[in-house]
């Protein structure tokens, strides 16, 4: 989300407009603010539950599992899968929508950033998936859940209809994406034994095609293929077929629906989360649709209805945006898509004016960091802001959230009217939220604004904040189609007992387990069926979950890319001028930085080759012999195949070894990370300050 620059322009002129606003204002609009309260107080909302004890403790001692106020029935282990009997599909859910919104507006998008955005109403979107499906039947795919078709897209109504396309036949879609790049989605292709992938555009096709498995037969293209492509495809024996082409066929062969069972999978979600090949995560609709209701029960008065309007923006390759979408279509709401250039966001949001919006919190960091930088050198927009925060916060406290407040006029108007003017809901996910960007969120837009924990495996999210909780920095309490348990992780010294451990998962959203991988599937759900997530939790005292680390030190960044640090640290070490390197990185950070211990003879060989006296501590605060080292270790990252997320932003050298003696290493010479984070936190932090 680094280059949403537009939605920083509107910022600007928010600053501007606060900046330009005169002492004299400021001290009459205290006077005017109070008058105006008066005048308009509004009502606090009661919160759903109790904010000082959010869930329901099942078992004391040990294991001490957490389930949801929201479900009386899961204190005996009975989870919530679905709330009406016709609606247990995502095929049953888009005629659910269809069906609340009296065919209204379903797939919304832009010809260009000039131009309006145009709708497909529900019951054209269901004949188009509908022909489209029966296209993909006519093709000689075989309907059933173990027949599965790729698509390879950014956000877009094709992408939908294609979803629903799938699901006419209960057929399984398996999305790829560029971060996974061609070799993954290659293994993906040839180990789903996917005969189609519907692509959009030329580049994608190319990137397929340079590691074109044998099972490819044909590719399915949203956007015209330049001639030396299609060429390139037949050349490869691939045929080439345009989306229309597909509709067409479908409609003309009218192919009988076989709908979807609740327990078929309706897709496998490759995560590149960890080291060798990306895991397939299965998840059926019943999994998919636990996660939808239970989300809208928890959002009581605040859930999605037939009306909203939401943003597409994140991946839909990624099961957040994925499982956003099928809750606004399962209530009947629109979803109107972005111009496909994350720069222009701010001018779709204008245009499109949303009421629900999903984000990610690298968006709102760079918002709140630019207006906090602007902000720093002038008092009067420095006090009017303050006063304005600090008045909206206090409402938040009591449980108002609003934005007509005479400090949403005169302050945050601009901000609003950035985001579109409407929004209602944010949901915000992916990775960890600093606290103080959370309340700003709050108070500027004025709208509800959730923060939730989940993995993939989970569909999306198995946490989610409860309206009235004005409490940061945590992900509230569990969700009704889960409970959730810590185990101790001995080796971190984090222990049930003392509320902290690794979290595990037990209920109707858990993912069935890795596609064709066994063995990956056993180390992650254990016999009795609880998921074990890898992250570290807390239990704090109001029964909301905090999460506070990373089991098997893998960590995700603020865009919600997953960094292995030992994988780089192994490809660093190689370079001949590093001793050892400890990678970090935290995650509400978007990159990484190192620690390096350099190697004694090569650097100073080569300080005495170039005429640079020096002990190897003065060696290490100089310029020069940081540049070199660092570039070496980025070529060696880049021949590595390191990712631009996975490579290093900065470094500092220490001249000094890790060791066991200095505890920084174990017995057994491996990194102890806690205290090395411990130990050279001032220079970590320094280095984070340079790069903000």
């Amino acid at each position: 989300m680094n280059n949403s620059t537009g939605l920083l322009d509107d910022m600007d002129n928010y600053l501007q407009y606060v900046g330009g606003t005169t002492g004299a204002i400021a001290l009459t609009g205290i006077a005017a603010a109070s008058a105006y309260y008066l005048a308009t107080r509004p009502v606090p909302e009661k919160p759903l539950v109790p904010l000082d004890n959010q869930t329901t403790l099942v078992l004391e001692g040990a294991e001490q599992i957490h389930t949801s106020r929201f479900s009386k029935d899961a204190r005996d282990g009975k989870f919530v899968s679905y709330l009406t009997e016709d609606c247990q599909t995502l095929y049953q859910t888009f005629r659910h929508g269809a069906y609340e919104s009296n065919n209204g507006p379903c797939l919304g998008w832009r010809e260009s950033l000039s131009s309006p955005y145009q709708w497909i109403n529900y019951n054209e979107a269901l004949l188009r998936a509908k022909n489209f499906g029966s296209g993909l039947i006519s093709l000689g795919l075989e309907p059933g859940p173990k027949t599965f078709v790729c698509i390879y897209s950014q956000n877009r109504p094709e992408w939908v209809l294609c979803e629903q396309g799938c699901y006419n036949y209960s057929l399984v879609l398996v999305p790829l994406y560029d971060t996974l790049g061609p070799d993954a989605c290659a293994y993906i292709v040839t180990q789903t034994e996917s005969t189609v992938v519907v692509v959009e555009d030329d580049k994608k096709v190319n990137l397929l095609l340079d590691k074109a498995p044998k099972n490819l037969k044909k590719l399915i293209i949203i956007k015209p293929l330049r001639p030396a492509t299609a060429q390139r495809a037949k050349n490869r024996g691939i045929d080439i077929h345009t989306f229309d082409e597909i509709e067409k066929l479908g409609a003309s062969k009218n192919v009988p629906e076989v709908p979807p069972r609740p327990t078929d999978l309706c897709t496998i979600c490759y995560t590149s989360g960890t080291t060798g090949h990306p895991k397939g995560v299965m998840l059926s609709h019943q999994n998919v649709i636990a996660c939808i209701v239970s989300v809208c029960m928890q959002l009581g008065e605040h859930k999605l209805r037939t009306g909203d309007v939401m943003i597409s923006f994140l991946p839909l390759a990624h099961m957040l945006e994925r499982a956003c979408e099928n809750a606004m279509f399962y209530n009947g709401g629109s979803i109107g898509y972005y111009s496909g250039d994350i720069k222009e966001l701010t001018n779709d949001l204008k245009a499109l004016k949303p009421t629900v919006m999903p984000a990610v919190p690298r968006l709102l960091n760079r918002v709140y960091d630019k207006i906090q930088g602007e902000i720093a050198n002038s008092p009067i927009k420095k006090m009017l802001f303050r006063m304005a925060l600090n008045s909206k916060e206090a409402e938040l406290r009591r449980g108002i959230i609003r934005r007509n407040s005479l400090w949403d006029k005169l302050v945050f108007r601009k901000v609003q009217e950035a985001f579109g003017g409407r929004l209602r809901l944010m949901v915000v996910g992916s990775a960890p939220l600093a606290g103080t960007v959370l309340t700003f969120t709050r108070c500027a837009l004025g709208c509800i604004v959730v923060e939730g924990y989940g993995q993939t495996e989970c569909v999306a999210a198995v946490t989610l904040t409860v309206q009235g909780d004005y409490m940061v920095e945590h992900v509230g309490p569990p969700l009704a189609c889960a409970c959730i348990k810590l185990v101790d992780v001995p080796e971190m010294e984090y222990y049930a007992a003392n509320q902290q451990g690794e979290v595990c998962i037990k209920g109707s959203c858990v993912f069935q387990g890795y596609y064709r991988d066994p063995e990956r599937t056993a180390q992650t759900i254990d016999a009795n069926g609880w998921h074990h997530t890898g992250d570290i939790g807390q239990w704090l005292s109001n029964g909301t979950l905090k999460i506070i680390d990373r089991k098997k030190h893998i960590f995700k960044l603020s865009q919600g890319e997953y960094i292995v640090p030992e994988k780089i640290e192994n490809i660093y070490v190689n370079s001949q001028y590093v001793d050892q390197v400890f990678v970090h990185g935290e995650s509400l950070k978007s990159c990484i930085v190192a620690i390096v211990v350099p190697n004694v003879e090569t650097v100073k060989a080569w300080a005495q080759a170039n005429d640079i006296p020096g002990t190897l501590t003065v060696l290490c605060n100089n310029p020069e012999v940081k540049h070199l080292i660092m570039s070496d270790m980025i070529a060696l990252g880049k021949e590595a195949g390191l990712k631009s997320f996975e490579q290093v932003k900065d470094i500092h050298l220490h001249p000094d070894p890790f060791s066991v003696q200095n505890q920084l290493l174990t017995p057994t010479f491996k990194s102890r990370r806690p205290q090395l984070r411990s130990y050279f936190k001032p220079q970590l932090d320094d280095m984070y300050k340079m790069l903000d």
